[in-house]
């Protein structure tokens, strides 16, 4: 009774799965990455009757048949032994489709436990599960729950302690298949496929009870966010409002937290008094206001934005998004699930980079990594709505505020038809290669468990983005800040290297400091803006800005205009990865020669169009 009980969690995909797995592991629980593979694993622990257990979060599956790296890992650990207790958790409202992996998992683990989930829903949707039919036509333990909500997690735990302590009888063979002899080695997966949906249909026929219009709702939705004339629209206002809200809602909390963070600096400075002035203007100057500036700038977007689109996410809407796109990606070459990853990348490069595990294939999931830059991470959302609002939006207030939503959804658009593009033309030339077919389920749709949505995407996301992003800002502000202070005759070497730059800059419609400004903000996007402004008054420190009004004012005196300012915002589009993101590319390929292809690439269109656009108003 004293060992720990180890309890493998499988499941298709969006059955609610990581639902189940943090009401009991109460977020206790550890992430890494499988021995030798790039796929995440989750570990947690609770402690139920006295007896604790490690439950172990396998990879979200549709079936073992090993076709990707996620079924090779499930299939492999469940036949390792390793697992005491086998807990797989099904829909209640798509039984049928979920029983094949069940079905699987009895032929090669056991004890195993059937976790019927979404019982709620099934009910409002009038679809009823006979359980004890379950159980019996199964031979295993059987419990009905509702995670969402916490409806039968205690039963789930006892079955689990009662299961782990005297495991019942291993049931009979689940799927009756025909002799192999009269079946050759190609025609057998075939037949073994055949059988076991066969089998599932005939559990789901006599355990499911569900009324004609059961999927109606479903269905509705689907012609409307899924049609071909109505599919992308529907997306693209879901983005807009999804931006217009990013935008309106951190404008006052960014500017609070950066007037708290600010105000600490003084007394930070008094507690560092016993240290000489230099270090501590660094300190505090360098080191403590840029990782200010990386907090307010950045923190409450993301707080905004992540919370949004995991709310998208958990209604079921994702799938959809992949599934307007899949053409388009296929077209170019790529895979469907990249339009996925191309989505977590608005959030943060760094995360849609980590996101291209879920694509098999090696060829198209490099293509994912190499163009996931072309979108804007949250990171450069700031500079683009500054640039927006001072020189192309019309209108103030709410007015103000849907004009800037609505040119920055246009330059998202932009930033996907070049990720179309560039996806086209690796496809063509370094990587080669037919686009590979994969199952894509629309899961069906669900309301979203807002507690559950908060806890992952301000801990899964927000501060875990934010670490990161602060590790590398700190090292930068004392970058900087030297830059600003170490004299070269009677120039600083921020402006030294400024002026070095200035030519290409000029090329670009831009200046010296402004491509200085990208370049410093290479750990941090939140920075570029600060840094020019450093550049431009010349002050040796991080500066802020009373508003955007003064900011636009400044920026006139030297010399930017209309097309600076478009030039400024292509630039901000596509241009190398920020260092987080570098980093994580170089974690994923192990290759110093892919991550800088995915740093030029972006950097090489961007400083094309800034050219071409400065060229034709040169023209004009």
């Amino acid at each position: 009774m004293d060992e720990t009980v180890v309890v493998a969690l499988a499941g298709n995909p969006n059955v609610g799965k990581s639902t189940v797995f943090n009401h009991l592991t109460h977020l206790h629980q550890h992430t890494g990455n499988w021995p030798g593979k790039t796929v995440a694993t989750a570990r947690g622990t609770f402690t139920y009757g006295g007896r604790g257990f490690l439950l172990v979060d396998l990879p979200g599956t549709y079936s073992l048949f090993a076709s990707s790296v996620e079924e090779e890992i499930a299939r492999d650990y469940l036949r390792s032994g390793a697992a005491d207790v086998t807990l797989v958790v099904v829909d209640a409202t798509c039984l049928e489709r979920n029983l094949n992996l069940l079905l699987q998992v009895m032929e090669i683990a056991h004890p195993v436990v059937l976790c019927v989930n979404l019982m709620d829903e099934a009910r409002k949707k009038g679809i009823q599960v006979d359980l004890d039919a379950l159980r019996e036509d199964l031979g295993i333990p059987v419990v009905g729950c509702s995670a969402g909500r916490g409806d039968g997690m205690e039963t789930l735990q006892q079955v689990l302690l009662e299961t782990a302590a005297d495991p019942p009888p291993r049931p009979k063979e689940p799927v009756r298949y025909p002799a192999m002899e009269a079946l050759t080695e190609d025609a057998w997966q075939d037949v073994r496929v055949a059988a076991l949906m066969d089998r599932a249909e005939e559990l789901a026929r006599r355990a499911v009870r569900s009324p004609a219009d059961a999927h109606q709702r479903d269905r509705r939705l689907d012609r409307l966010l899924t049609s071909k004339a109505t599919g992308i629209p529907a997306m693209l206002v879901l983005l807009a409002a999804v931006l217009w809200l990013t935008i309106a809602g951190a404008n006052l909390p960014s500017q609070l937290l950066s007037d708290g963070l600010m105000g600490l600096q003084e007394p930070l400075r008094r507690l560092l008094a016993f240290l000489p002035v230099s270090l501590q203007s660094a300190l505090v100057d360098g080191v403590y206001r840029t990782l200010a500036w990386v907090v307010s700038v950045m923190l409450p977007p993301m707080a905004i934005f992540f919370p949004l689109f995991t709310l998208l996410e958990d209604a079921g809407y994702l799938p959809r998004v992949a599934f307007n796109l899949d053409h388009h990606f296929r077209k170019a070459g790529a895979h469907g699930r990249q339009s996925l990853t191309m989505c977590m990348g608005f959030g943060c490069n760094a995360c849609g980079v980590m996101g291209c595990r879920i694509i098999d294939s090696p060829r198209e999931r490099l293509i994912a990594i190499l163009t996931n830059n072309f979108v804007p991470c949250n990171g450069r959302f700031p500079t683009l709505i500054a640039l927006i609002t001072m020189f192309f939006t019309l209108g103030s207030g709410v007015y103000g505020q849907l004009s800037a939503a609505l040119l920055l959804l246009a330059a998202i658009v932009l930033a996907v038809m070049m990720t179309l593009w560039m996806s086209r033309l690796l496809s063509c030339t370094v990587l080669k290669g037919v686009p590979s077919s994969f199952s894509l389920e629309l899961p069906p749709y669900r309301r979203p468990q807002i507690r559950q949505v908060l806890l992952r995407s301000v801990l899964d996301r927000t501060l875990f983005v934010l670490a990161r992003a602060v590790m590398i800002a700190a090292p930068a502000g004392l970058l900087i800040w030297l830059m600003g202070n170490i004299m070269i005759g009677e120039t600083s070497l921020l402006n030294g290297c400024a002026g070095a730059l200035d030519p290409l800059g000029r090329l670009m419609g831009l200046d010296g400091f402004i491509l200085l400004a990208f370049l410093l903000g290479l750990p941090a996007n939140e920075i570029v803006i600060p840094v020019l402004l450093m550049g431009y008054l010349s002050s040796g420190s991080l500066t802020d800005y009373a508003g955007l009004t003064e900011l636009r004012t400044l920026l006139v005196q030297h010399g930017w205009t209309w097309v600076t300012a478009l030039c400024a915002m292509l630039f901000s589009l596509f241009h190398f990865p920020c260092g987080t993101t570098c980093l994580t590319i170089y974690r994923e390929t192990k290759s110093i020669k892919w991550t800088l292809l995915a740093i030029l690439l972006p950097t090489l269109v961007g400083m094309g169009l800034c050219i071409g656009v400065h060229l034709v108003s040169l023209l004009l």
